[in-house]
């Protein structure tokens, strides 16, 4: 078994680590505050309490309404739910980015949706987007990322907003915002949009819950139903405890982002410009002015991605090379694709993510890691070549 206390993780956009503070707001809803809050008596009450208390919160850090708020599962759930949930009351057909997270694409896949490509950087080309909505007449919703989970890019939905009501004025526009939130002040995103995902273990809750928030109330059909729950929006048993700890998460997350998004800048560059410095051939994927700053994603040339996971997975470096829902994969991502990104080059990608608790000494220790590992590679992979001669 690995030696974790050698933990080397920079792989935050799979998952980040649970902030103190909600460990602590959550733990009392597993031994003590344990009623269904749905229930009548005074002890439900206290747990259904705590859940209103909770989208209060979560409302405020969005720039909403409370009663906008709904409490799902997961941020594929709260993806899902606004695309099949807006074909299947409006009907007509989803449109999306060729970038989007899976939890997006294929639904609208499912859907017969049409699928808009992308720029270099991996943002919604809008004129594309433009054209596709002049050629359309039965679009009900698009769907547009906020911040790329793969590269880090940031979207304009000012932008994407504007294109959107001009071109498709009955259409719903959301935005799978699950990688935003350490980065982006939510409540800039949220007068442009209709539909607003997320997904509480991206920054420091737990995994198990998502939130929707549908801007304006409901406009959409539930995609879960049977116990009325969310004013019948979701229905399920609320999971009191991980949505008190998703507020209390972004809460924290919310506050301290300003500071900690100069800091990870810093570390951010100093791990990219780390390793050009010591390696040749390792690409940037997205320039920094167009991506959040926990994004550190390269390409690097002569290795391949599984390869070089591999080593540095034995030198306990938590790195990914593409979403984490799509590891194991032996092709390129999908979203280096749709930017262009030449398969040969793709196939050395690797996607480092910084968070709340990497330090320096994270980035330095990565660096010393994963340059030998590469030269290792690029070494066997020339010696291989040689003996085909």
């Amino acid at each position: 078994m690995a030696d974790t206390a050698a933990l080397t993780y920079l792989d935050h956009a799979a998952s980040t680590p649970m902030r103190a503070g909600a460990i602590e707001a959550m733990t009392p809803f597993f031994a003590e505050q344990y009623a269904n809050a749905s229930g009548a008596h005074r002890f439900a009450r206290q747990s259904r309490k705590a859940v209103d208390e909770s989208r209060d919160r979560v409302a405020a850090v969005l720039g909403c309404q409370p009663n906008e708020v709904v409490f799902t599962g997961c941020g594929t759930e709260s993806d899902n739910m606004a695309v099949f949930g807006a074909v299947h009351a409006h009907g007509g057909r989803p449109v999306c980015s060729a970038a989007e997270h899976h939890a997006v694409l294929h639904p609208v896949e499912q859907l017969d949706g049409i699928v808009v490509g992308v720029d270099a950087a991996g943002a919604i080309d809008i004129d594309a987007l433009r054209t596709a909505l002049v050629a359309a007449s039965d679009v009900s919703i698009v769907s547009v990322m906020a911040v790329n989970n793969e590269v880090g890019t940031v979207t304009d939905l000012e932008e994407v907003a504007a294109v959107v009501r001009r071109h498709a004025p009955n259409a719903l526009l959301h935005t799978d915002a699950v990688q935003a939130a350490c980065w982006l002040d939510l409540r800039t995103l949220t007068p442009h949009v209709d539909l607003l995902s997320l997904s509480a273990h991206k920054f420091g809750g737990p995994k198990g819950v998502g939130v929707l928030a549908e801007i304006g109330g409901p406009r959409i059909a539930p995609l879960i139903v049977g116990g009325g729950q969310e004013r019948d929006r979701r229905s399920g048993t609320h999971n009191t405890g991980g949505i008190v700890a998703a507020a209390v998460a972004l809460e924290e997350t919310d506050a301290e982002r300003s500071t900690e998004g100069v800091r990870l800048r810093e570390l951010s560059n100093r791990l990219v410009k780390g390793l050009q410095a010591q390696l040749s051939d390792v690409i940037e994927t997205v320039p920094v002015e167009r991506k959040v700053a926990g994004s550190a994603h390269v390409c690097i040339a002569g290795v391949e991605s599984e390869s070089l996971l591999f080593l540095l997975d034995q030198a306990n470096v938590c790195a990914s090379a593409a979403s984490a829902c799509a590891s194991g994969a032996m092709d390129p991502s999908h979203v280096l694709a749709a930017m262009g990104v030449d398969r040969d080059v793709a196939l050395g990608s690797l996607r480092l993510s910084l968070g709340h608790t990497t330090t320096a000494a994270d980035v330095d220790r990565a660096i010393d890691v994963i340059v030998p590992a590469v030269e290792q590679l690029r070494t066997a992979a020339t010696q291989r070549t040689a003996q085909r001669r």
